[in-house]
This record gives structure tokens, C-alpha cells and sequence, in this order.
């Protein structure tokens, strides 16, 4: 139940991306979409600050992590410390593009797919959560968090 409210609230507060450009294709291999969503790699500084960004990412809401500065960080997913360790930047991106693909009973939004997805205010229809670039700069910051 309270995974279930948490899903809803996440889904009702993440504010979506309004990208300059159309969403971009991508394939997923195996556990990974191993293309940059952009063509290049990401900056980790701009990622570092969408994913300790509470009006952003949200990451922080599931996810604890290198941040001594964020007080009140999640315990519901996985510590983002190591997470450049655990995962390839391939992996990464897909959990990120569309974590359902790899567990569909996930509580983490899917932060590039947009379709069959339920209970969408119409404003936020067809709409990322994050832009390509802001993925890729995600991805950036997490690939240095190695253990």
C-alpha cells in the first residue's frame, strides 16, 4: 500500500521535461540501452545537480546517496553510491529511460517513455520526465560514483 501512494504521489509531483526537441529512438539490448540517447556523453555536474534536485530528479525521494548536504534522503531503492560500479553507462540509461522493462512492479517512473502509461494528468501527456540531455547528464554523474 504505501509503495502504491508513493507511486502515485511521484507521478503527480514530477514535474515533466519540456524538451526543445522530439523524443529520441533508442533500442534496448539485453539490460541495456547502450546508444547515448544524444550522440554524446552527458555532463556530471549538471547530472549531480538534477539528481540531488528535489523538484528535478526526485531521485532523492527513493534513492540515498553521496549527498551530505540532502537531509532526508530515500530508502526505498537502491544506494546511488556505486552505482557506476554496479552498472554499465548502457544499463544505467535503460534503468533510468524505463525501469519497468527490467522489473515491471518497479515504483520508479519511467524518465523518458511516455507511452502505455496509466493515470497521466493530460497536461503531462506524451511528455518526458527528463530530456535526453538531462538523462545523458545523469548518467555522467552516476558513471563516477564507482565504490
Amino acid at each position: 500500500m504505501r509503495t502504491r501512494l508513493l507511486a502515485v504521489l511521484l507521478a503527480a509531483i514530477v514535474v515533466p521535461a519540456l524538451a526543445q526537441d522530439a523524443r529520441r529512438a533508442y533500442v534496448v539490448e539485453d539490460d541495456a540501452i547502450r546508444e547515448s540517447l544524444t550522440g554524446r556523453s552527458g555532463d556530471a555536474e549538471r547530472g549531480r545537480a538534477i539528481v540531488g534536485n528535489r523538484q528535478v530528479g526526485l531521485c532523492l525521494l527513493c534513492h540515498t546517496g553521496p549527498f551530505p548536504e540532502e537531509r532526508f534522503q530515500g530508502n526505498l531503492a537502491p544506494d546511488l553510491a556505486g552505482a557506476g560500479g554496479r552498472w554499465s553507462e548502457g544499463q544505467l540509461r535503460l534503468r533510468i529511460v524505463d525501469a519497468a522493462r527490467l522489473n515491471p512492479a518497479t515504483i520508479m517512473p519511467p524518465y523518458y517513455r511516455t507511452e502505455g502509461l496509466a493515470r497521466v494528468a493530460r497536461s503531462f501527456a506524451d511528455k518526458p520526465i527528463l530530456s535526453a540531455e538531462q538523462i545523458e547528464d545523469v548518467i555522467a554523474y552516476l558513471k563516477t560514483l564507482k565504490d
